[in-house]
């Protein structure tokens, strides 16, 4: 395997790990919203996690740090043509996390609602724009020979991407109840575990007809027809295992097969890309690939030096954090809140 291929590989596990594990805490936020019905237990939902969500943010600050490193072309052409919608994606996740930590320095009913619109403001609008700018990516933009994407707001916010966005916060919002079914006891733990098994239909719904549209919107079927055809069927088996878990409280097997479902459709998203990077809808010669805008050999070399290195630290060191954070919260832990 090349290096420019390896990183790709690489990017693509990143941004898949970011979804997986920063999906549940999207969820969780959006569930405050939904499930609490007091103020300790909106704090309980945000304390489920409270140890991970920021640990959990780092995978995206990696992967864009790769791309800035590895596809510096790729790098340059997203981030600039999507400079306003990204910019909207690090507000609010900076409000989310500056609403965790203010929200309980009050003791005032409008503060506290303040940051928590701001909770559910930064769990639903990044994956909502992620999905948007994923689905571009292999619809295709506007992109010139000088690698430059010159894009309009009404052809980035179309009725695909606006539709993948959707179903990438379902997916979310999905994961994030089973998380909170896992991580909680009593009426909230049963709550959490109802309102997943009502999500999870209009989530199919919504991946189902997702798929159905990228069928008709993008090449990746034609280019990638077994492969793309295996994870569906995946994708199908997961659904029904999530529904059978959820019905016999099997939350950890829940959590297991939602968390497949972001996987699988990730996955798939940079499987049809490959060996590209973003689509051009001008031209496929001005497609940007992993051999017209990655870095140098050299450059690549040294990522993967540096990359094995240090990697199997980070990852032990989140693997140990969630070991020590692995009991589930209660309301007697909250008594003095």
């Amino acid at each position: 395997m090349l290096l420019n291929e390896l990183w790709f590989v690489l990017i693509a596990v990143l941004f898949t790990g970011f979804f997986f594990l920063e999906g549940f805490d999207f969820g969780v936020g959006m569930a405050t919203g939904i499930l609490s019905r007091s103020d300790l237990e909106k704090r309980m939902l945000i304390n489920t996690i409270g140890p991970f969500w920021d640990a959990n943010e780092v995978w995206l600050i990696t992967a864009a740090g790769a791309m800035f490193a590895a596809f510096p072309h790729w790098y340059a052409t997203m981030f600039s043509g999507y400079h306003f919608i990204f910019t909207l994606i690090l507000l609010a996740l900076i409000v989310r996390g500056v609403a965790f930590e203010f929200r309980s320095k009050v003791n005032r009913g409008a503060w506290r609602k303040i940051w928590d619109c701001s909770i559910l403001f930064g769990s639903i609008v990044p994956p909502l724009m992620f999905g948007i700018i994923f689905a571009n990516m292999v619809r295709g933009v506007p992109i010139g020979a000088d690698m430059e994407m010159r894009a309009g707001l009404s052809e980035v916010m179309n009725g695909y991407s606006i539709w993948a966005g959707g179903t990438l916060v379902g997916l979310c919002l999905l994961h994030g109840f089973t998380f909170i079914s896992l991580r909680t006891t009593g009426q909230l733990r049963e709550r959490a575990r109802h309102f997943a098994v009502r999500v999870l239909p209009v989530t199919s719904v919504l991946l189902l007809v997702l798929a159905r549209w990228t069928y008709i919107e993008t090449d990746l079927f034609d280019r990638q027809p077994i492969w793309i055809s295996v994870m569906l069927v995946v994708a199908l088996i997961s659904l029904l295992c999530a529904f059978w878990s959820l019905k016999r409280q099997k939350e950890g097997w829940a959590f297991v097969m939602t968390g497949m479902l972001i996987l699988l459709t990730c996955a798939s998203l940079f499987i049809g890309l490959f060996p590209r990077l973003m689509v051009s809808s001008l031209d496929s010669s001005y497609n940007l690939t992993l051999y017209n805008a990655s870095s140098s050999a050299y450059t690549l070399k040294a990522m993967t030096l540096v990359a094995a290195i240090l990697l199997p630290f980070v990852l032990m060191n989140q693997a140990w954090s969630y070991f020590v954070f692995h009991k589930r919260i209660t309301e007697k832990d909250h008594m003095e809140y």
